[in-house]
């Protein structure tokens, strides 16, 4: 296991199953976990975003500590966020990505469902010779009808 995985579980654990924030002292933990606080600034900035449910607060200075609040969100809700705001005109192959494996890990996609989606937008799906940006867009309108397709779904 990595030491990023091994933080981001170690906070997720901190948390628990009924507290839905935390307060860490970024030094205090590089100092646990013998490594440079700027790790801790990778986990937090890539695995505790809003995209994973999370929202994170800091409050700078000598007794400075690090909020990490997780925002519980029905599936409905996800989509919604999803379709009117993360996605907008153009999302890249990595970030499609990233995105069906958080849709699977929150339980919004099954496994099946997020791989299918992963598929339709990765990179070989899109081996075409034409600009990026145009690559983006297009891939953009693919994650958007499927995401609609699934939120129809989640109403039935």
């Amino acid at each position: 296991m990595r030491l990023s995985d091994t933080i981001e579980a170690f906070i997720k654990e901190m948390m628990g199953e009924e507290q839905s924030e935390v307060e860490i002292k970024r030094n205090e933990l590089a100092e646990f976990f013998h490594c440079a606080p700027s790790q801790i600034n990778y986990v937090l900035s890539t695995r505790f975003t809003p995209d994973h449910g999370y929202v994170t607060s800091s409050q700078r200075g000598g007794g400075g500590y690090i909020r990490i609040v997780q925002v519980r969100r029905s599936a409905q809700d996800q989509l919604s966020y999803l379709l009117n705001e993360r996605i907008g005109t153009a999302i890249d192959a990595q970030s499609a990505q990233i995105l069906c494996r958080q849709l699977a890990q929150s339980g919004v996609l099954s496994l099946e469902d997020a791989r299918l989606m992963a598929a339709a937008v990765s990179p070989p799906a899109f081996s075409v010779p034409v600009p990026e940006q145009a690559k983006n867009a297009l891939r953009a309108k693919v994650m958007r009808a499927m995401l609609l397709a699934v939120a129809q779904r989640e109403e039935a």
